[in-house]
């Protein structure tokens, strides 16, 4: 299999006895979050070389509606950072919060140039390389 597509369960919708008809209501923005972290995690699973036990739930057995769930990971293993980005591995780079792997791409290209110094020497710093950032040394 390439690709899963989800799709967010839309409450009313079918038979009474189905254990999701019986739940309690969530608002629409969580039930929309949820089908974007399953989208995030399929994502680290088949681009970013993690595995199922690396992805983190809560203790209701969900996925975090407030923490994505790279930054899950990064947070259950602090002993991974602050990753030196001039010395780490595509397979680390690919683990910090705001990296993919076109930023990581970058990077490694940039290393063979030379000691990236600064955060801004690997792209405009957006919302993504902001929380980078505190993932790193330099």
């Amino acid at each position: 299999m390439h690709r899963v597509y989800f799709s967010a369960y839309q409450k009313g919708l079918g038979d009474a006895s189905i254990a999701g008809e019986q739940a309690s209501r969530e608002k629409p923005t969580d039930i929309l979050m949820r089908e974007h972290r399953l989208y995030q995690v399929d994502f680290l699973l088949r681009k970013y070389g993690f595995k199922e036990s690396d992805i983190v739930f809560e203790k209701n057995e969900n996925l975090s509606l407030t923490i994505d769930p790279k930054e899950a990971w990064a947070l259950r293993n602090p002993e991974a950072f602050p990753m030196n980005i001039n010395r780490a591995s595509r397979f680390s780079l690919l683990r910090v919060p705001g990296f993919g792997p076109v930023t990581v791409k970058r990077i490694l290209e940039q290393r063979k140039a030379g000691r990236i110094r600064h955060i801004e020497d690997v792209g405009k710093v957006g919302v993504r390389l902001k929380k980078a950032k505190q993932y790193l040394a330099f």
